[in-house]
């Protein structure tokens, strides 16, 4: 980039010059082999002033599909370009990515132990690190998470729909699914909105894996955030029209399987399914007794497990409600072949 007249940026003791772009390394802790462990942090200040964003990945440390997106998006580019600045964050979570786990160490969930403070515990501390120091300097941020372990989600984006701002940064985000979602204490999103943050939440695919249609849509999701922003020039002609009109689901609700046994799923991630269809079967491993689950609900199956195997009362599929299901079916549609349609923005995973 080249350099401009606008202010440098002070950050992690580091002045960062006008089209200047920097990797910063903000100390975190000492492991106990007296290894420096740090939160890496890629700044990019651009020429002329715009809007603050940040995008944040690995808050879970088994949740690795941040990590490849913000590293694409790292590689546009059309980022030379930008207005503003950006804050890309792959790994908030370092502990966590290290040892392959949702949590840190000390067996904290960092998505719930915002704002933190600096004499906590390690979650706590950390928390408190990436509010003062990133969330606390922007005015946008795009936070990019998967399913849980054994567990896989369709893209969707989760926010607060009664800010207008939000849910216009949401419907450009072009993701088929918009849940309109309750933030959650001591979450990145509700720390964030107690600053007057506009956050995103984008969900996709599953715990240590990298899934293509996932991680495509979030980069192509983000740049779209960038140029709704003017922190990027509109795009030209010749790209694809994204699809912006997708209803939102205020309400989801999870189907747990009614027993113990092994599981037999007969509904793709993404279907649209009516109350009462049969969505699984559990059965003991003698094939004696089997029970069907079932939907209680109408609505458009946005998460479900993977694993063969279920205890009774677990987790085997999340379905969202929507006011017009036919046009959130139409949606989901509509995404996965604009998807499939277009060129890989680089070889498939």
């Amino acid at each position: 980039m080249v350099k401009g007249s606008r202010p440098p940026l002070c950050f992690g003791g580091v002045e960062i010059a006008a089209g200047e772009r920097r990797t910063i390394d903000l100390p975190v802790a000492l492991l106990y082999t007296h290894t420096p462990l740090s939160m890496p942090v890629h700044l990019i200040h651009g020429r002329q002033p715009g809007p603050t964003l940040f995008v944040s990945g690995v808050i879970h440390g088994d949740e690795l599909i941040g990590l490849e997106i913000i590293r694409r998006l790292l590689n546009r580019r059309i980022l030379s370009r930008l207005r503003g600045t950006l804050f890309a964050i792959p790994v908030v979570n370092t502990h966590g990515l290290l040892h392959r786990s949702r949590y840190l160490p000390d067996r904290r969930d960092l998505n719930r132990s915002f704002p933190g403070s600096e004499k906590g515990s390690l979650a706590a501390r950390l928390a408190n690190l990436f509010s003062e120091e990133v969330v606390s300097r922007c005015g946008y941020g795009i936070d990019l998470h998967s399913a849980g372990l054994n567990r896989v989600n369709l893209p969707q984006i989760r926010a607060d729909f009664s800010d207008p701002e939000t849910e216009r940064i949401a419907r450009v985000f072009g993701v088929p699914v918009l849940l309109d979602s309750q933030q959650r204490d001591g979450s990145l999103r509700q720390v964030a909105a107690e600053r007057g943050v506009k956050v995103l939440l984008y969900e996709a695919g599953e715990a240590l894996r990298f899934d293509e249609l996932g991680i495509r849509a979030g980069v192509r999701g983000i740049l779209a955030v960038l140029r709704a922003l003017d922190m990027l020039p509109a795009a030209n002609s010749s790209q694809p029209i994204r699809h912006l009109e997708a209803p939102i689901a205020h309400s989801s609700q999870w189907v747990r399987a009614p027993q113990s046994g092994i599981v037999r799923l007969t509904t793709a991630l993404g279907s649209r399914v009516k109350k009462g269809q049969r969505l699984a079967i559990v059965a003991d491993p003698f094939g004696e007794s089997e029970c069907e689950v079932t939907a209680p609900v109408a609505g458009i199956i946005i998460g479900r497990s993977t694993l063969p195997l279920t205890n009774e009362g677990e987790a085997l599929f999340h379905i969202a409600r929507f006011d017009d299901i036919k046009s959130a079916e139409e949606q989901v549609v509509n995404f996965q072949e604009a998807q499939l349609a277009n060129p890989y923005d680089e070889p498939p995973l």
